[in-house]
């Protein structure tokens, strides 16, 4: 009998996050270059930062443009334009 939960808790997990997939939509991950040229086009638009990493620094982006939602990762802060704001966050989440 927990054989079976547990294989109905699995199932369900695989579910939300298939489910969270669904409702963000596509998540574009493209190189920090042109994370920045993008957002060059996108002034007054809001980024989420995040910084993480166990072993070496990470620093991760996500924002959207043109109704698609724009993810990068980098070894080193970026420096954003000028007109962007900019929300620090403690984790942020792409699903897999």
């Amino acid at each position: 009998m927990a054989a079976a939960s547990a294989g109905a808790a699995v199932g369900a997990a695989a579910a939300a996050v298939a489910q969270a997939i669904k409702a963000s939509g596509a998540i574009v991950r493209i190189y920090p270059q042109d994370f920045l040229a993008m957002l060059s086009k996108n002034i007054g638009g809001v980024v989420v930062q995040s910084r993480g990493g166990i072993l070496s620094p990470k620093f991760q982006y996500i924002t959207s443009y043109k109704g698609l939602i724009f993810y990068t990762e980098s070894q080193t802060m970026l420096q954003l334009p000028n007109g962007i704001e900019l929300i620090t966050a403690d984790k942020i989440w792409i699903p897999s």
